[in-house]
């Protein structure tokens, strides 16, 4: 607690101090985002920057060097930033919240979005991540199209795929009519995968999807200052399986709306106010009906629903760039299981496995950028909330209360995070390094979750609504300095997170679920530490070639010195661009070391090292009025057989794969 309070009261001197400085000249620099990944449009964005044109949003955000991505199947990766999976994170649909409906994560928030959505995506390390909502390890905004007041009439695309590892057909279909005052946009996408081979060509079976993601967007000018959008994106996979898991998934769909007003001058101090209210919902059933010899069948539905709004306006007063975001939701997760056991004699069996737990959750942040001078800049941000969880179902109430006796059927939380950063940058480097600290609430699994099987581990968990708020104390360090053809940059982070949740073992308790190894019920561990540091270099040969590296190091440990589990290992990327005109081609080796760090405890083993090549080229054909963009590449080329520390009980990544996209730009 002493750490805590002295930092946050080196927090507001140092701001109160810099604050002070009235006689330095205005700029227009502003600070450096920690990380931005810039997606495939359809219009804005050029396909011919993406090695492959109808790549999944999973492939595009594993490029970022802090995300990796957490594999069940081939389909749906959870998101992972600063060694922290989703519980950690705020990961969000253009500043909207969303709760997925699975109590297994086997639907991430990603999985709802296509590329064909999205115009980029936008990732913030740690407490530059909580302008949307509370959070520990940093934030993921999925960025949709701006205003499309283009007056460029009618436009369309197509964009065709195919890879050979699991007769892999991807379709793309977009068309745009843009006025002065008036935008309409719809696409579409189709993607489509039967089960694919591991190196030495081994199937992995349960490994099929389809998919398919239809969005409209139109927006109506007021006037040269304000405008109304309406977007609108249904999403819907079917037959998706999960190798890594006893469970499929025959259905799952969202359909996300929103409404929004939005306010542009440059002449005024009130330089744009976004408006936006949003609804979303989403239906994820399991199954197992195409499992052989199942010990006991299940059908385990969920649903998700969620009402929400924020208010963003920025201004600028002098030195200071400031943000101020007013946004609040209201969220009802429900979840069920029944079983059928194979003897008919026998009972049917059902329990809420989330007992319809209503979340509602309303907060203000704000941030202020202020020039120091014209090469330094000192950004100070915060947020506040108030959260309020309740148990709507009686059954699943006292359920509940069995374990926890004395619990009631609502809890309220106060969440606040701090941040500060400081930015130095002149023409051949830049440097920067803040602190902060967040506090995080349980998630609806960890405060109220009732016999959810991990098959991870193989234990059962149980909620506990009694847990305190997370909290992370959090350093950061970049730098960045180039010399003439050579730029190397660093960029490291450390989190000392108190109060840390996880499941622990219950040896009074019985598991519920045939072969689970017992039960663990959501506690927190005194504290923990994760760190990652990560060496990027880029050397230019010519005016074509380029060598780009990158190196990264992880640690994650407990109170007691036990390894924490999902901690990457050490990873490496060298990658040899060549780029002339309008034709592209790389060669690429990645790769990570051995998992020696690995937590046996939550059910990790010993992941072998293992290295792959790709290789890809491409070329834009400009003809009169359209464009054509042909991409094509090997994914590991020697077929290496491998699996990851982020691959789910191990299960194999596909081997050899040859790939070709064609877009069509008219």
């Amino acid at each position: 607690m002493k750490h805590i309070l002295l930092f946050i009261g080196c927090f507001f001197i140092g701001g109160f101090l810099y604050s002070q400085d009235k006689n330095q000249r205005k700029t227009n620099d502003s600070i450096r985002k920690l990380d931005e990944i810039v997606l495939t449009g359809r219009r804005k964005l050029s396909n011919y920057r993406q090695q492959k044109t109808l790549s999944s949003i999973d492939e595009y955000l594993e490029k970022a060097n802090k995300i990796t991505m957490i594999k069940r199947g081939n389909y749906a990766w959870e998101p992972s930033l600063n060694n922290m999976t989703s519980d950690r994170l705020s990961v969000t649909i253009d500043g909207m919240q969303i709760y997925g409906a699975c109590t297994d994560k086997m639907d991430p928030i990603t999985s709802y979005v296509d590329v064909s959505n999205l115009e980029k995506v936008t990732v913030n390390s740690g407490q530059e991540g909580t302008e949307n909502t509370n959070c520990i390890g940093g934030g993921i905004d999925l960025k949709l199209p701006s205003s499309k007041f283009y007056d460029s009439g009618l436009k369309s695309s197509i964009d065709l795929g195919y890879e050979t590892n699991g007769n892999y057909k991807s379709t793309g279909l977009d068309i745009e009519y843009s006025a002065n005052k008036f935008y309409i946009s719809a696409d579409g996408i189709f993607r489509k995968s039967d089960n694919y081979t591991a190196g030495g060509n081994i199937e992995v079976n349960y490994s099929q999807f389809q998919k398919y993601n239809i969005s409209v967007q139109s927006g109506y000018k007021i006037n040269d200052s304000n405008s109304i959008e309406v977007d609108l994106i249904y999403d819907q996979a079917n037959d998706v399986g999960y190798p890594a898991l006893p469970m499929d998934v025959s259905l799952a769909k969202a359909t996300i709306a929103s409404l929004a007003h939005n306010y542009k001058n440059d002449s005024t101090t009130i330089k744009a106010w976004e408006t936006k209210l949003y609804f979303n919902t989403i239906t994820h059933i399991m199954d197992d009906s195409k499992r052989p010899n199942v010990p006991i069948r299940m059908d385990m539905p969920g649903w998700s629903d969620t009402y929400g709004f924020y208010s963003k306006v920025k201004f600028n007063l002098n030195k200071h760039r400031l943000i101020a975001n007013l946004n609040s939701h209201y969220n009802r997760s429900l979840a069920e299981m029944t079983m059928y056991p194979n003897d008919p004699t026998e009972n049917t069996m059902f329990m809420y496995t989330w007992p319809d737990v209503k979340t509602f959750n309303s907060g203000i942040y704000l941030k202020d950028e202020f020039n120091i001078t014209p090469h330094q800049t000192l950004s100070l941000s915060t947020r506040l909330a108030l959260q309020i969880n309740r148990i709507d179902n009686t059954v699943g109430l006292q359920s509940l209360q069995i374990y926890y006796p004395d619990m009631q059927d609502s809890k309220s939380r106060f969440l606040t995070s701090l941040s500060s950063n400081y930015s130095f940058k002149k023409h051949d480097y830049e440097l920067s390094f803040g602190l902060g600290y967040g506090e995080r609430a349980p998630s609806v699994s960890e405060g109220y979750g009732f016999y959810l099987f991990n098959s991870f581990d193989k234990y059962d968990y149980i909620g506990n609504p009694n847990l305190k708020n997370e909290k992370a104390l959090e350093f950061n360090f970049n730098a960045n300095r180039t010399f003439k053809k050579l730029n190397v940059a660093i960029e490291a982070s450390y989190f000392y997170i108190s109060d840390y949740i996880i499941g622990e073992i219950d040896p009074t308790l019985i598991a519920m679920t045939i072969g689970a190894n017992g039960v663990r019920i959501y506690k927190a561990l005194d504290n923990a530490s994760i760190f990652s540091a990560f060496l990027n270099t880029e050397y230019k040969i010519s005016s074509s070639f380029a060598i780009n590296t990158s190196i990264g190091y992880n640690y994650g440990k407990g109170d007691s010195n036990q390894n924490l589990p999902l901690i990457r290992p050490f990873s490496y990327l060298a990658e040899l661009n060549y780029m002339h005109k309008s034709f592209s081609s790389s060669l690429q080796l990645k790769g990570d070391g051995n998992q020696t760090n690995y937590s046996a405890n939550y059910g990790e083993d010993l992941t072998p090292s293992y290295s792959i090549m790709n290789f890809n080229l491409g070329n834009r054909f400009e003809f009169k009025d359209t464009s054509i963009i042909l991409k094509m590449g090997i994914e590991n080329i020697f077929d290496k057989n491998y699996s990851t520390y982020a691959d789910w009980n191990n299960f194999p990544r596909q081997g050899r794969n040859f790939y070709i996209n064609l877009s069509y730009l008219m």
